[in-house]
């Protein structure tokens, strides 16, 4: 049994590619881990809110020092990090938008990624905090991105594993439905991403 939560970008609700492949990822692991749990993070529905001067002042305010305003200003990153330790497996929808990740998936990153809780410096360099989980990523594309002439400019897959290893998640799968709005390849793009799925 796993607690898997599912972190939602994009804003095309049921005819979202990303969110059909990752849905189907979910499935597979509640085959393989049965009596597994779900919590479905929608950040378009959420709406977390882009990093203003009040979010950062509290990242920075010690705990015993943080007013009522501070706690508020916080309440977002605090619930979407907790959402994170709780969970065993994470499996992040991210469509490719413009060469790079929807800006609900940024907003939230921005958020998650906090010096002293999910990430620390010392002697030796930074040091993700964030330790022993599993992360799928849904990758959905108009476009191939996986290889030939477009792969230098998906900044999607990089700057994911990337920024996520930073805080400690560095066990990264990455499957995708690519081609969707190319002919004679997007009438079987999701198919093809659905089978491409393993787990280990």
């Amino acid at each position: 049994m796993k607690k898997i939560l599912h972190i939602i970008s994009s804003p095309r609700g049921d005819a979202s590619l990303s969110i059909k492949l990752g849905n189907a990822i979910i499935e597979k692991i509640k085959a393989e881990y049965p009596g597994s749990t779900v919590k479905e993070s929608n950040l378009v529905k959420q709406q977390f809110p882009h990093l203003e001067e009040a979010h950062l002042t509290s990242f920075f305010t010690p705990a015993e020092s943080r007013t009522p305003a501070n706690i508020t200003a916080l309440k977002n990153s605090d619930e979407a990090i907790e959402d994170l330790k709780d969970a065993d497996i994470i499996v992040i929808g991210a469509p490719l938008y413009n060469f790079s990740i929807h800006s609900t998936l940024k907003a939230w990153i921005d958020h998650i990624v906090r010096a002293g809780i999910t990430f620390k410096y010392d002697e030796n360099g930074p040091e993700g905090l964030l330790k022993g989980k599993k992360v799928y990523i849904s990758l959905a594309s108009g476009g191939i991105f996986s290889d030939g002439p477009m792969r230098s400019v998906d900044f999607v897959e990089p700057y994911l594993k990337h920024i996520l290893s930073f805080i400690g998640l560095t066990d990264i799968s990455v499957f995708r439905v690519e081609g969707s709005a190319i002919p004679g390849v997007k009438d079987t793009a999701l198919e093809k991403g659905i089978n491409s799925i393993h787990l280990n």
